[in-house]
């Protein structure tokens, strides 16, 4: 089959994309996730009576603890494919990376399965969050003596 007919047999069958609808929908994810993570502070903060700094400690580790469950029981990747980057830009995309990982690769053992592979998409976001912090921390400081 000609390239050109197997690019027009492709354009027809596939789904359009609203861009603005996705946009939308992720914007109003995020702000929800946002209001969830100030519900959750709140109530380690008034509830159990734990201060700010510890409270956003607690919430972290919440959202984490959720995202990887609801990864576990396969609603995550229901919800991201309504939600796109709601989702997974807030530190619930990461947790869901990691154990995605994890789960794929769990037959073939803790250490050469789950120890080996369950950060690969994880730490290349590690590594270039470290190294453009880095490089933008020695530009801060170039600018800063001029």
């Amino acid at each position: 089959m000609e390239k050109t007919k197997y690019k027009n047999i492709v354009d027809k069958n596939t789904p359009k994309e609203n861009t603005f609808y996705d946009c939308l929908v992720a914007f109003v994810t995020g702000g929800l996730m946002g209001v969830l993570a100030e519900i959750l502070i709140e109530f380690y903060q008034n509830l159990l009576d734990i201060p700010f700094k510890s409270a956003t400690v607690c919430m972290l580790v919440t959202l984490i603890t959720l995202s990887c469950l609801f990864t576990c029981f396969g609603f995550f990747d229901k919800w991201v494919n309504f939600c796109k980057c709601g989702l997974i830009i807030p530190i619930t995309g990461f947790a869901h990376a990691t154990m995605s990982a994890a789960l794929e690769y769990r037959k073939e053992g803790l250490v050469t399965g789950i120890g080996a592979n369950m950060l690969k998409l994880s730490g290349a976001v590690i590594i270039f969050g470290v190294v453009s912090s880095w490089l933008f921390s020695v530009i801060r400081l170039v600018v800063g003596l001029a």
